[in-house]
């Protein structure tokens, strides 16, 4: 009664083990990004964002110059600036994930 299309005993046991690295690959990525800080900045360089590689917040800076330019001003490039930090924020995650998986066309992963 061999076959019924199951892999070996040893089959699982690779495929097992595989899971458990990749798991913890996954736990130490998450941690590798929680210690980033990554940088946006406005496109006149008067605002910057900084973000965790996991898009956490870490620190904004505004230069004098353009808190002198008013609120409208000021708003406009730290949002410019936020949209930056996220777009390398989400990259480095998306780029880290592609590496640990592989390639691997996993669901959830945006693949």
């Amino acid at each position: 009664m061999a076959g019924f299309g199951l892999p070996n005993f040893g089959q699982l046991t690779e495929a097992f083990r595989k899971a458990q690295q990749i798991q913890q690959d996954a736990q130490k990525l998450q941690d590798e990004l929680d210690a980033m800080e990554l940088e946006g900045s406005s496109a006149d360089g008067r605002a910057s964002v900084w973000l965790t590689g996991n898009q956490q917040p870490l620190k904004v800076r505004l230069s004098p110059e353009l808190l002198a330019d008013g609120a409208e001003a000021t708003e406009t490039a730290t949002l410019e600036a936020l949209k930056a930090a996220y777009d390398v924020s989400t990259g480095t995650m998306k780029e880290r994930m592609e590496e640990l998986t592989g390639g691997l066309n996993l669901p959830g992963l945006g693949g």
